[in-house]
């Protein structure tokens, strides 16, 4: 009885500490446990999934159109919405430079790519490889589902709080990407000249918007009304706004995974390999995603394409450094758990507080969150 009642007080939850040692190891000594295999590139392949996802995409787009019946033109634009999604991780790795060298080539076809995701390529690129992936889990500079600490949540404004709520839950976790990403990441992202000039932000913005309008344009004029813009351009742009929201959510937060808001306790080896994880799933979920929730090895070698990610994952293991990697199977109570955990996060503790903790714990005083 006494041990039922200690458990109903313990409040939070706390992230498990990695091997200490693992801080001491530099990147480019885990780097060297991958096999040379799994940075061959095959044209092939590349080429072949490319061809898959962009023949799917297509076929369920013309069923959109074709098929008035509104049900109907609706599921087909989920299921485009699937394709979208992989069509953008295929194109996420030609931005690595995993499937060509980053060459003109990459560009084009990783633009075109991403055209039906409405990313804006040059803008998407910057952000991802040169933040995200220089910077993971350092709170500060990758921002992308970064957790609130208690304070800042008992402080910000009751909208600012509606809107981490919805972003925080399974249903409404999209919400986070369209904001965070899109919008103010892409949309409204603007950098200074040499980063403009650089990344080709403009170029990228226009072709993203005469895809916008153009395609819209088009669904109407061959769906005959404004059912088949929304079943073809806008329905798949919004699946892939969830789609890519969770699967990102679920690389990198977990309750035994930390993030960090001090540079000078951040360690890029403890970033790549200890806050990301290995989501595994079912045949046609890792086809579909391209193997991209087999993710730590990709945060340690962008270089690896999608389709060595699982040898890749093998040779780490076989290295040693599996027991620093957060492994476990796409399932309903999995993902439910951690959206139930992970709402606030105190960085100084590494503790996970759920919303409802906040009336049985000290808060600290923090500047509002915007």
């Amino acid at each position: 009885m006494v041990a039922v009642e200690e458990a109903s007080l313990r409040v939070g939850v706390r992230v498990e500490a990695h091997d200490p040692q693992l801080g001491q190891v530099k990147l480019g000594t885990v780097r060297a446990a991958f096999s040379p295999i799994v940075h061959q590139r095959s044209a092939r392949l590349a080429y072949g999934w490319l061809a898959f996802d962009t023949v799917l995409y297509f076929a369920f787009i013309s069923g959109a159109l074709i098929v008035h019946l509104l049900a109907i033109r609706l599921v087909f634009g989920v299921l485009a919405g699937v394709m979208t999604a992989s069509l953008f991780v295929w194109a996420h790795d030609a931005a690595h430079g995993a499937l060509f060298d980053l060459t003109r080539k990459a560009e084009v076809l990783g633009t075109l790519a991403m055209l039906p995701s409405m990313q804006m390529y040059g803008l998407w690129s910057y952000g991802h490889n040169r933040v995200h992936h220089g910077f993971t889990s350092l709170s500060p500079v990758d921002w992308i589902w970064r957790p609130w600490t208690p304070g800042e949540y008992s402080t910000a404004s009751r909208p600012a709080r509606l809107v981490y709520r919805i972003e925080r839950s399974l249903p409404g976790c999209g919400l986070h990407y369209f904001l965070r990403v899109w919008w103010a990441g892409m949309v409204r992202f603007h950098g200074d000249k040499n980063l403009r000039d650089r990344y080709h932000f403009g170029i990228s913005k226009l072709i993203t918007t005469v895809f916008a309008i153009g395609g819209g344009t088009l669904a109407w004029i061959v769906g005959r009304g404004w059912t088949a813009t929304v079943a073809a351009i806008v329905v798949p742009w919004v699946v892939f706004n969830y789609a890519i929201a969770l699967i990102i959510y679920l690389h990198h937060t977990h309750p035994r995974r930390p993030f960090f808001n001090d540079r000078q306790r951040w360690n890029a080896t403890v970033a790549q390999v200890a806050c990301s994880t290995v989501v595994r799933g079912g045949p046609i979920y890792e086809a579909l995603t391209h193997n991209i929730s087999v993710h730590t090895p990709h945060h340690i070698d962008t270089r690896i394409p999608f389709y060595r990610l699982k040898e890749a994952y093998a040779d780490l293991k076989a290295a040693g450094f599996g027991a620093d990697i957060v492994e476990y199977r796409l399932r309903w109570s999995s993902v439910h758990e951690i959206f139930k955990t992970c709402k606030l996060l105190d960085f100084d503790t590494q503790t996970w507080y759920g919303f409802s903790d906040l009336e049985r714990i000290a808060v600290p005083s923090s500047r509002a969150a915007t």
